[in-house]
């Protein structure tokens, strides 16, 4: 449960910058604490729909993977970010990401992050080593 929060928090600031970054992403809120809410929410849903949706897409475009040398990497992160984007507009979430390009960025961003948080904070595997 510790990771998946841990995780969790990664996610969001990992949105937190890209929505900082880039003018196309964005997320309104009337206050500063329903702004960190639906950023929470989002960080939920974007993690749901990268553990159930990313490695489905991930084993069906496996060939491109390897035609590629793993730069589709950078296409299936930006369609998991529009998808959370879509679905943050129909769970009414204020979240919003402006096109496709916008999206491969903000996905670079999110990637990069995400691994650098995920590497300050703290996870159950490596405090028990």
């Amino acid at each position: 449960m510790k990771n998946f929060v841990v995780k969790t928090i990664a996610n969001a600031g990992a949105l937190a910058v890209a929505v900082w970054l880039l003018d196309k992403i964005t997320l309104t809120g009337d206050s500063t604490g329903k702004e960190i809410g639906t950023l929470l929410l989002v960080a939920l849903l974007f993690g749901l729909v990268n553990v159930l949706v990313k490695p489905l897409v991930q084993v069906l475009t496996f060939p491109l993977f390897i035609l590629t040398l793993g730069l589709i990497t950078l296409v299936v992160n930006a369609l998991m970010l529009l998808l959370t984007s879509w679905l943050a507009d129909k769970l009414d979430l204020s979240f919003h990401v402006d096109g496709f390009w916008t999206a491969v960025l903000g996905g670079l961003i999110i990637s990069i992050v995400s691994w650098a948080l995920n590497v300050v904070l703290p996870e159950k595997d490596r405090a028990a080593r």
